[in-house]
This record gives C-alpha cells, sequence and structure tokens, in this order.
C-alpha cells in the first residue's frame, strides 16, 4: 500500500488499542496489541508520518534508530543485588532501566499525557547481540526485565533486504505477534503532501513532468545511486534557503541530495530553465495583472515542458500566498476567541490586566505543552506565537491604562481596535491573493484558452489544500467555471469506461 493508506491504518489501529470500556481498561488488553512493523523502501516517509500520527492523534512520540544503540543502552546495565532466599543470602544479577524505557517515562512527564507511540526504526538492521533483544521487545514489549508502559503502542519500522546488506529475517514465531505492513512510493500521495508542505515548486512540476525520477533505487559499477523522496524534500528546502541568498544550486549541489547521476543532472539543467522562464515571463508582474502580449504569444509557441513549467511557476507562486493567508486566518481565528475569553472574564469582575495576566499564563502553559509533546504543525505555531505576542503587548496597555484611570471597557475598545487591525490585513490578503488568482486565470486564457494546459492549472489547485480552502471560502468565478467542466469530462470518461467494461464482459 501506499504511505498514505499505511498511516491511515495506524492511525485507526491506535484508536482500536486506546479505545476503554466502562471500568476505564483497554477494551484491546495490552497482550493483544500487537505490535505494527512498517516495512518499505528508505525515504518515503516512514518516520516522518509518525510524527504527523502522534500530533493528530494528541499522544506523545518516543524515535529511536535502534542501530544507534548497544545491547547495554537497550536493555540497561546489569549490577548486583543482595537478596535472601530460604533465610540464606544470595547476589542476585538485575538490570537497570532500559534508557528507551526511561525516555518513555520522562515523555510522560514532560507533557502530562500518558499514552503515546514508542517508534523503533531499522528494526530489522540491528547488530547481532541485539537481534534476540528486539525479538523479545516485539514479542513481549519488553527491554530487559522493563515493560513498555499500557497506553503505548509499538510501532517499527525496517528495510526490504533488496536495500540493506544488514537486514535480518524474523522467524515466524515473532510474525506471528506483530501487523505487518508493506508500503511503496507513490509519487500521486507524495505530491499532496508537497503542497501541503511548501515543496519548492520546481520540484513539484519536475517530478510531474519526470515521475521515473521520484524515486530510484539502482546499482552500477560505480555503486549504489539512488533518488528518494527524503532527497527531494531536503533539496526543496535549500533550494529556498539558497534564493535567500542570491545564490543558485548546480549540478554538484543537486548531485550531493539526489545520489542518481543522470537524475541530478536532469534536475539541475530542468532548474536553469525554470529560473529563466521565471524571468522571462515575470510571473510576479503577471500575478499583479501586468501581463504583456508578447509574453502571451511566447507562451502560445513554447514547447509543452515550458508550459508546464509556468503553470508550475504559477502554482506556486500562488501556492506560496494560499499558505501565508492560511497563516494568517487562523491567527486572527484564533485571536478572536482569546479575545473573546478575556471579554468573558471581566465581566465575571476580574480587572482587565488581571483576567489577561491569566489568560497570557494558560496560552503560554499550552504552548509550551503543545511544543514538548510535538503537537503543532507549523501554521499552529507561528498562529500561537504571534497570538501570545499580541495579548503581551495588549497586557501592557492594560497596565499603563489601569494606571491612567481607564474604565476597562475603554481598555478593552482599545485591544479590540488592535484586533480589527489584524483583521483588516487578513481582508487585504483576501483580496491580494483573490486578484492574483484571478490574474493567473486571465493571462492562462489568453495564452491556452479551454485547453489541457488550462485542466494541468485546475487539477494542480484542486491537489494544493491551501488554494481548495481559500476558494472554498472566497471563491473563485474561473475556478468554478473550468473546474465544472474538468468533473463534467471526467464523468464522461468513467461513463464511456463502464460501457466499454459492459461491451467486453458482453
Amino acid at each position: 500500500m501506499n504511505i498514505k493508506r499505511a498511516k491511515q491504518e495506524i492511525k485507526d489501529a491506535i484508536e482500536a488499542y486506546l479505545i476503554k470500556d466502562a471500568y476505564g481498561e483497554y477494551c484491546i488488553p495490552s497482550i493483544r496489541q500487537r505490535p505494527i512493523l512498517l516495512m518499505g523502501p528508505p525515504g518515503i516517509g516512514k518516520t516522518q508520518i509518525m510524527e504527523q500520527i502522534a500530533r493528530e492523534c494528541e499522544i506523545n512520540l518516543v524515535s529511536y534508530t535502534i542501530t544507534h544503540h548497544t545491547r547495554q543502552s537497550a536493555v540497561g546495565l546489569p549490577f548486583i543485588r543482595e537478596k535472601e532466599y530460604g533465610g540464606k543470602p544470595h547476589s542476585v544479577t538485575e538490570y537497570t532501566m532500559s534508557e528507551i524505557i526511561s525516555s518513555v517515562y520522562d515523555r510522560m512527564e514532560e507533557t502530562k499525557i500518558k499514552e503515546g507511540i514508542l517508534f523503533i526504526d531499522e528494526i530489522n538492521c540491528v547488530s547481532e547481540t541485539l537481534a534476540p533483544t528486539m525479538l523479545q521487545f516485539l514479542q513481549c514489549k519488553t527491554f530487559g526485565n522493563q515493560s513498555v508502559p499500557k497506553g503505548w503502542i509499538i510501532v517499527a519500522a525496517g528495510n526490504p533486504p533488496e536495500y540493506n546488506k544488514s537486514v535480518r529475517e524474523f522467524d515466524v514465531v515473532t510474525l506471528d505477534r506483530i501487523r505487518r505492513i508493506d508500503v511503496e512510493e507513490d509519487f500521486g500521495v507524495w505530491k499532496e503532501y508537497a503542497y501541503s508542505a511548501g515543496i519548492h515548486p520546481a520540484v513539484i512540476s519536475y517530478l510531474d513532468i519526470h515521475k521515473d525520477n521520484f524515486y530510484r533505487m539502482e546499482t552500477s559499477v560505480d555503486g549504489r545511486m539512488f533518488a528518494t523522496a527524503r532527497g527531494w524534500e531536503d533539496l526543496s528546502q535549500f533550494l529556498y534557503a539558497y534564493e535567500k541568498l542570491g545564490k543558485r544550486a548546480d549540478r554538484e549541489v543537486v548531485g550531493q541530495y539526489i545520489q542518481h547521476g543522470k537524475a541530478a543532472r536532469d534536475f539541475a539543467n530542468y532548474l536553469e530553465l525554470f529560473e529563466k522562464y521565471r524571468t522571462d515571463y515575470r510571473i510576479e508582474e503577471v500575478l499583479a495583472g501586468h501581463f504583456e502580449k508578447f509574453a502571451v504569444d511566447k507562451l502560445k509557441l513554447a514547447s509543452f515542458d515550458e508550459k508546464f513549467s509556468v503553470v508550475g511557476l504559477l502554482v506556486g507562486h500562488l501556492g506560496t500566498r494560499f499558505y501565508a493567508y492560511y497563516e494568517m486566518d487562523l491567527y486572527v481565528t484564533t485571536l478572536y476567541e482569546k479575545l473573546k475569553g478575556w471579554k468573558r472574564e471581566m465581566g465575571e469582575g476580574t480587572s482587565p490586566s488581571a483576567s489577561l495576566a491569566l489568560l497570557l499564563d494558560r496560552e503560554q502553559a499550552d504552548y509550551e505543552r503543545k511544543e514538548n509533546a510535538g503537537q503543532f504543525t507549523a501554521p499552529a505555531r507561528h498562529a500561537a506565537v504571534k497570538t501570545i505576542g499580541f495579548l503581551k503587548a495588549r497586557l501592557k496597555e492594560a497596565e499603563a491604562g489601569e494606571r491612567e484611570g481607564l474604565m476597562p471597557e475603554e481598555i478593552f475598545t482599545g485591544a479590540a481596535g488592535h484586533f480589527g487591525q489584524e483583521s483588516a490585513k487578513r481582508e487585504n490578503m483576501v483580496l491580494e491573493t483573490g486578484g492574483a488568482l484571478q490574474n493567473a486565470f486571465d493571462f492562462l486564457e489568453l495564452a491556452f484558452g479551454d485547453s489541457q494546459e488550462m485542466v494541468i492549472f485546475i487539477t494542480e489547485l484542486n491537489t494544493n489544500p491551501y488554494s481548495i480552502q481559500f476558494i472554498s471560502e472566497n471563491g473563485c468565478d474561473s475556478y468554478y467555471k473550468y473546474n465544472k467542466k474538468l468533473l463534467f469530462e471526467e464523468e464522461q470518461r468513467n461513463i464511456l469506461k463502464e460501457l466499454d467494461d459492459i461491451e467486453n464482459d458482453l
């Protein structure tokens, strides 16, 4: 299955494992909560989905790459304890608590959350001395004589033998005690993630054209050559950093991330063209509504790759704006709820500064708890930081207002005015982003009319969760026009396919 389906399977398993009966006991006892073994090629997101799952399920995550550990760090160190049996003293060997188990308890103390995931990566690549410990861990949920606490689900990940010479096969006894999920790379699923994660538009549009270079593992006379989803994402982050520095990534830089010679060279060449198209077609000016006839005429006569790249540039620039609006909307919405809570507490007779100080303390404590537990998405973290900053500024104003003898209503009205400024910024973003989207449609209509390039543009918008949210909340007539046609054509194709299938069956 693909990584998206695997993620849902694990979330469903966690939900089932953590459900409790009327007596507060887990409906599935711990001994029947089978560990989950996630098997698949390296670099496709096995570790990353664990972070997403823990955040979405609001539980802890403790993650270990077991190949970095020895038997002593996993099991604990031996020590001698004196005990008495049958009236006679004996020296008995015991073990200190495993570093891994102690990390679980530390995590519970930090976050005050009692349930979580213990994730062990590369579990089938352990050393010979540690292999029996891993089998015991999967079979009995223990490291040495220390058990994994109740409410903690074990998930392990490994690579198939064709990707790692150190792989050890599990025996039937172990396999009969786990849930095995085999995953494989899937560009379509990764592309959905890529938009939500803000992957560089050059990477997305290149891989859309050259899907065979998304994930490659080959052996040549020069050794192992590969390109992975992890490599493309890390390269994306580096490209953004280089753009801020005014630098360009050449073939050597790309090859440090995409360790497949042909794919690296191909993308480096594409990146040069991508930057050239950005300049030639003046993408920012197009989105501002200023596009020249020469640009439209040039695009009409361009090759398919060039047309596809320009569409990718438009989608990428719009995607940045959609994401910025999403962050701003989340911040303003969060701030509105906090101000309502402040006003409510003031209505109960608490002074403006005292009630706001209490609210601020709660917000800061909630921020630290979520940050420690890894439960923030990037937009949510940014919204929380901005909200806390806003409340701190209003607290200083409230304290100053009270010293000046202002009434609580006057103090709150002043704060509401500042909120109005933030809300106005959001409305300006709606107008600017909506205008940029319409300008992109106008430009593409002049260049392509009702063509496959427009279908590609609509499809890309439908893949990006931030563009979908923006359009659903704020509308776009051109989008509805072309999307309706696209859906109708897809329905037609599906009907014709069904008729063909029936005819073939007959």
